[in-house]
């Protein structure tokens, strides 16, 4: 990959503005900056801010507020059209500086030449060349070399309509969201193209929703813009360098719990594109399994942006304001659920060759270990390897409890009816594990994993902290 320092850009090219203005407005509290000024990747991100107005600059010198980067390999054809339509576009309609980056991806036609004359005669544009092919190659050396606060792509046919470049943008200047994405799946968009294309666009956004729980509705439509700082976070994490790049960075974000924007976008699809739709399809599914399989096994350290703003209203610590209950009633239900499915599963499994107590005893302390595991992760967010163990030994006490519960209940009913049948002995277990179900989540938020929500806030402003330390949020 191209460098920072390797980058071959023709006029208007900017260079890159120091950390210190480029977070100078990170000290307005103390929460707000994170980085230290040190330049940690995983930092907490600066909060949102309205961008200063400005008046429209066309000179080459203006630092951009935009900086909009057109991915192209062998688009001689199409691409003196798109970037003189564009720039037109912006230079009528967008009311802050901008600038138009060509990143060529190794063309080997003359594609090099006439971007080099689109730099020579348009303020404000610029031409990158790289000599390997990638879309997400190519936006992330712009990307990561760019001094513009707001940072966007489109594809160079121009499907997409223009006038939806400033609602794309705006909400990302205003400060109230993080990433922008153009939608052709939205309600309110209007659409032309082919059957075969709009099965695949649909199909792919199902497979996305059914199994990484994507809740945008548009992946691959060639028209997003994300904050520079949000980038500056996200980028090192997407392994991806070619059409599953997209993708990969819109999962990370939403599972970051960052704030991503759709606007409904009008779109003719281009009959001449040179997208190998069977060659793309495979790579996409292949990085759907990698990135999902990461997140699986908790491979990605996304809990480190989960409180990324010092502006999110949840860091308010308010004295007497318990937070959370909802969420972990909700959560400690859910893995009740399937807990109490496993235990049966197991004691059923264990009942064919022991008798009902060991068999109650056995799957109790199975599915007890595994109750405390998820309930740590998924109810009560404790993350980190930190208190593990003690978290897992405070859990068997509470496993103790159910145990005289559920024995106690065994033994009942063997003393009132003698030979109960196996249908009996269920329902007898079952409405026992609804009774230390409720005891269960009372030992485990006030005893297990005490809420620290009116204790300490959960935003923790030293940037030196130990990111691997236990963290209840």
């Amino acid at each position: 990959m191209t460098t920072d320092s390797s980058l071959r850009s023709g006029p208007g090219t900017t260079g890159r503005r120091s950390s210190s203005s480029r977070d100078g407005r990170d000290g307005r509290d103390g929460r707000a900056g994170g980085d230290g000024g040190g330049g940690r990747v995983h930092g907490h991100l600066p909060g949102r801010e309205h961008l200063p107005a400005r008046q429209p600059v066309a000179a080459a010198s203006a630092v951009p507020v935009l900086d909009v980067v057109v991915p192209v390999y062998n688009e001689e054809k199409d691409l003196h059209p798109c970037v003189v339509r564009l720039h037109g576009h912006l230079a009528r309609t967008f009311p802050y500086p901008f600038r138009i980056t060509v990143a060529d991806n190794a063309s080997t036609d003359s594609t090099p030449a006439v971007a080099v004359a689109l730099a020579a005669e348009l303020p404000g544009v610029r031409y990158v060349r790289l000599e390997e092919k990638g879309r997400g190659r190519a936006l992330r050396t712009v990307w990561s070399a760019s001094d513009a606060p707001v940072l966007a792509y489109m594809d160079v046919d121009l499907s997409t309509d223009l006038n939806a470049l400033l609602p794309l943008v705006a909400p990302l200047i205003s400060g109230h969201s993080d990433l922008a994405i153009g939608s052709r799946l939205a309600r309110s968009s209007r659409v032309v193209r082919g059957t075969k294309r709009e099965f695949i666009s649909r199909a792919y956004n199902l497979i996305l929703r059914s199994s990484l729980a994507a809740g945008f509705s548009d992946a691959q439509c060639g028209f997003k813009a994300i904050r520079r700082e949000v980038a500056e976070r996200l980028l090192p994490m997407v392994e991806d360098s070619g059409w599953f790049f997209d993708t990969e960075l819109l999962v990370l974000a939403e599972r970051a719990g960052l704030r991503i924007h759709e606007v409904p976008v009008d779109w003719i699809d281009d009959p001449d594109s040179t997208v190998h739709i069977v060659r793309t399809a495979t790579e996409d599914l292949k990085g759907v399994w990698r990135v999902g399989r990461a997140l699986a096994v908790g491979a990605l350290p996304l809990d480190r942006l989960a409180r990324p703003f010092g502006d999110d209203p949840r860091d308010r610590a308010l004295t007497g304001v318990e937070r959370g209950l909802a969420r972990q009633l909700i959560g400690f239900c859910a893995v009740g659920v399937l807990s109490t499915l496993f235990y049966l599963a197991l004691y059923s499994l264990f009942r064919l060759g022991v008798g009902p107590q060991v068999a109650n005893g056995g799957a109790l302390l199975v599915s007890a270990v595994a109750n405390t595991a998820a309930n740590r992760r998924l109810t009560f967010g404790v993350r980190g390897r930190s208190g593990a163990v003690r978290h897992q030994a405070q859990g068997l006490v509470v496993f103790a409890i159910g145990l005289a519960l559920t024995s106690g209940s065994l033994a009942a009913l063997g003393a009132a009816s003698g030979s109960p049948s196996h249908g009996t002995e269920l329902a007898v277990l079952i409405t026992a594990n609804l009774a230390a179900t409720v005891l269960r989540f009372l030992l485990l938020r006030a005893w297990v994993f005490p809420s620290r929500a009116c204790s300490e806030p959960d935003f923790e402003p030293d940037s030196d902290s130990d990111p691997d330390s236990e963290d209840v949020r």
